[in-house]
């Protein structure tokens, strides 16, 4: 059964949107390194592939208005002078905007922007790089544009000696199919000889005058001629004898690289083919089998399977709970020993299925750094200065849906280095420092989290300035800034509407930006780290989970309830009584061998005098370089728990981050260690600890409809 042919159109316009992206990214790759490169000849190339690649494929899809603009591009591009033209990277950068844009409206369907500057722009680059024809003399050098890849098959048959011939076919001024009608001229002449190159290219689908082809034949000028005189369909053709083609040092460097030819010539080239140049022509001939082997999938098929992966790691739970009652039950049953085989059998396979799924939604963090040149060249711009980038890491993988979220954090971290941490290029020269400055981006595995640095050799941030300015915009009165220490008044800078900036700009002094990136990791379970030093420069360290899907857990009981975190936010279980425990102005703490342990009650505090000797538990959890001790009153083993989320209506706190059911059917829900961390502080800088009795109060709740919705 086929598809629809709308279904057919809308995969194909999916699949568009995914590869297009792509296409415009590696443009604005290409203008970077023109712009670093001035004139280089192989980029302006690579350029007008990438457009060209663009171009047919937007036509494919019925996106008229940006095929057009890319053919406009294109043609530019392909001018002889272009690479002389110091304009070529902002136009091209600009031209990637705008591409964007397009690609942005056409997939929202909204209304598309306007391109006539940029339009005006490609034209007025067009009348500066054009260029005279050169005349060649006697040797007849082909007129038509042939692409490198046919240069590169015209120079090898001239190579093996083959007799060539240039055609020119003047097409019927009354033929209604010109596109037809060059395709019959082609398959006569491919009876007659080998089609090295035809123009205009495959896909072409603008109008038609006349076709040109490069033939290698055997046969006489004169049966070629009278073959090709067709009747509605040609009204003059000439043929000519070909004995060299202008051929650039690139392409016969390709040749000698690629190898043998292509033997089919025949076969019509797709559109990101036929304007293939020197490197395209030797990976072209090896690309296919590989790109064979590659699916594009849509994310939500993998999230589905992913799901599926989750309801197996469930019933598995369910089958373990079960065969631990039977051997309860049945100790000395035979059967007991093989559905334990069975078991350890499926457990591993289902291990194995689970780090195949995860792997598949895994991608490079490359993916996300490669869109940061561009903007620290144009923030660099913007704000006057002297900026390079230095990137660490690429190739670690993280979870694509993580690597979408952070996106917009990474980018505000990013500009805020630029903007606030990076100085002046004649103040780096008055402090002695290199006038370019550096922001650094780094990815690297820690455990099973990924850590994310963005760093910059700026002159820091000054710690009592971000406590004044939180102090005058009422973020912190004068006693909470005075009980913070260092670590937590940096974190004021992640507060909603805290800003240093002296004057409103573009780019600063609005109070909005870097509250994005707590809320945004909070809400992916991660953290946020910051340090600096006064001169030489500050590092924000983001801490991410691997996957938000499936975690590796710590269960623990309160107040006869069961709660889980992450197990790699437990850096050690202690076991400690009421009466070890000691109030330092109104708070808990725990003296842990030589240091002073913080306590964040999550239960009631056991009256006095019932059972104080009774021993309770302390979660230590880090956080960045901060200790606090979580106290809890039982534990409850290490579980492999599938996240469930939560609608906010279920749930009063904001200290749960999901759910999960237990193989035994019993719910448990999933602290929020952010929001924890949050309530800590607060209660540091001066909330009275008599409230946090209540701290579990609507988790209470939630817990409590969420089993009846289990059992329901």
């Amino acid at each position: 059964m086929t598809n629809p042919p709308d279904d057919r159109m809308s995969e194909l316009r999916n699949l568009f949107f995914e590869s297009a992206a792509e296409l415009v990214q590696r443009l604005n790759d290409q203008a970077l390194q023109l712009e670093k490169s001035p004139g280089d000849g192989e980029v302006i190339r690579a350029m007008r592939r990438t457009v060209h690649t663009l171009k047919g494929d937007s036509a494919a899809c019925s996106f008229r208005e940006l095929s057009e603009l890319a053919h406009e591009f294109e043609d530019v591009l392909s001018l002889e002078h272009t690479a002389a033209a110091e304009s070529v990277p902002e136009i091209a950068l600009r031209a990637a905007d705008v591409f964007a844009a397009l690609l942005a409206a056409y997939r929202e369907h909204k209304k598309l922007p306007a391109t006539a500057v940029l339009r005006e722009e490609i034209a007025h680059l067009a009348h500066t790089a054009s260029a005279p024809v050169q005349k060649r003399g006697k040797s007849k050098v082909v007129a038509a544009r042939w692409s490198e890849y046919e240069q590169l098959a015209i120079t090898r048959a001239v190579e093996d000696g083959r007799k060539l011939y240039h055609l020119v076919v003047q097409l019927d001024p009354h033929c209604a199919m010109p596109i037809a009608a060059r395709q019959m001229l082609r398959t006569t002449l491919a009876s007659l000889g080998e089609v090295l190159a035809a123009f205009p290219p495959d896909g072409h689908t603008g109008p038609m005058a006349r076709v040109e082809f490069a033939v290698a034949s055997g046969a006489p000028p004169a049966q070629i001629r009278s073959r090709c005189e067709i009747p509605t369909i040609s009204a003059q053709v000439k043929v000519q004898r070909m004995r060299a083609v202008k051929i650039s040092p690139e392409v016969a460097a390709a040749a000698q690289a690629a190898g043998p030819a292509p033997s089919d010539a025949n076969e019509p080239a797709g559109p990101a083919e036929s304007d293939a140049s020197s490197s395209a022509a030797a990976a072209n001939l090896s690309i296919g089998t590989a790109a064979d082997n590659i699916l594009r999938v849509d994310a939500e098929r993998i999230d589905n399977v992913l799901n599926l992966v989750g309801e197996l790691i469930l019933a598995k739970s369910m089958l373990q709970q079960t065969l631990l009652e039977f051997s309860a039950r049945f100790p000395k049953d035979a059967l007991r020993g093989k559905f334990s085989d069975a078991m350890a059998f499926q457990a591993r396979v289902l291990g194995d299925l689970q780090r195949s799924v995860m792997k598949i939604r895994m991608v490079p963090v490359d993916h996300l750094f490669r869109r940061f040149p561009r903007v620290v060249r144009d923030v660099g711009r913007q704000c006057g200065k002297d900026v390079r980038l230095v990137l660490k890491g690429e190739s670690t993988d993280l979870d694509k849906g993580i690597l979408d979220a952070i996106a917009e954090p990474l980018t505000h971290l990013v500009r805020n280095a630029i903007g606030h941490g990076i100085e002046t290029t004649e103040e780096r020269q008055r402090l002695k420092k290199n006038p370019q400055g550096t922001i650094q981006l780094n990815a690297y595995h820690q455990g099973n989290q990924v850590v994310i640095e963005v760093s910059d050799d700026g002159h820091g941030i000054d710690v009592d300035r971000v406590r004044d300015r939180a102090l005058g915009q009422g973020i912190v009165t004068s006693d909470e800034a005075a009980r913070m220490t260092e670590a937590e008044t940096l974190n004021l800078i992640f507060r909603p509407g805290f800003s240093t900036a002296a004057e409103i700009t573009e780019l600063s002094g609005r109070g909005v930006g870097l509250d994005v990136v707590r809320s945004v990791l909070d809400r992916l379970k991660g953290s946020v780290q910051t340090e600096t030093e006064p001169g030489r420069g500050t590092t924000f360290r983001l801490r991410l989970p691997l996957t938000l899907a499936i975690i590796k857990a710590l269960l623990f009981q309160v107040e006869r309830r069961l709660y889980a975190i992450p197990l790699n936010a437990v850096a050690e279980i202690t076991r400690t009584s009421e009466e070890q425990i000691h109030q330092v102005e109104h708070f808990d703490v725990l003296q842990l061998r030589n240091e002073v342990l913080p306590l964040l009650r999550l239960g009631a505090r056991s009256a006095p005098g019932s059972g104080s000797r009774d021993k309770i538990f302390v979660l230590v959890i880090k956080n960045g370089e901060r200790k606090f001790g979580l106290v809890v009153q039982g534990l409850a083993g290490e579980e492999e728990l599938v996240i469930k989320a939560i609608d906010d209506r279920q749930i009063e706190t904001d200290l749960i981050s999901g759910a999960s059911i237990l193989g035994d059917g019993r719910v448990v829900l999933i602290l929020n260690l952010a929001a924890l961390v949050d309530r800590f502080t607060s209660q540091r800088a001066g909330v009275s600890m008599n409230s946090t009795a209540g701290l579990l109060s609507g988790i209470s709740a939630a817990h409590a409809r969420g089993a009846a919705g289990d059992r329901a």
